[in-house]
């Protein structure tokens, strides 16, 4: 199946490039050169004007999709809610996922999740606004500045 696509999606890139290959025959030599001057500019044009109007599709149906995505059941009302989430390994993670008033911490492996826990009581969660770090922000006015002294 895989296959049969990539051949399809093949097929439909090289397909605009073949109209250019393609140049009208004519008789004579001299009825021939106007000919194919004006059937390569008209092909250039249909070209790019396919090309803009599949680059709109392409972006109207991006646009769609988002406003169908957000229009969906994935919104407020969620129950399930990740609240934190650590790597192990390059496959390895503990996740921490709250189900209502409970916290889950889960393992998650290749092909596997387990629970490993149950906590008795919640952790307490920082808000969105306090998720970056100060240390971090601090640091890079700190070189921000450092900058903009050597600079003057």
């Amino acid at each position: 199946m895989k296959k049969v696509l990539g051949a399809l999606f093949g097929l439909a890139l090289a397909l605009p490039f073949s109209v250019l290959a393609a140049e009208p025959v004519a008789a004579t030599a001299a009825a021939a050169a106007p000919a194919v001057n004006s059937g390569v500019a008209g092909q250039l044009t249909q070209l790019v004007l396919g090309l803009l109007l599949v680059l709109g599709l392409i972006f109207f149906l991006a646009w769609l999709l988002r406003r169908v995505q957000q229009a969906g059941p994935a919104g407020k009302g969620q129950v399930i809610e990740l609240i934190g989430s650590r790597a192990l390994g390059p496959r390895d993670r503990l996740m921490l996922v709250q189900v209502g008033n409970e916290q889950i911490l889960l393992g998650l492996s290749p092909g596997t999740i387990t629970a490993l826990h149950v906590l008795k009581e919640p952790v307490e969660v920082p808000s969105t606004a306090d998720k970056a770090t100060p240390e971090f922000a601090q640091h890079l006015l700190k070189i921000l500045g450092k900058d903009q002294k050597d600079k003057k």
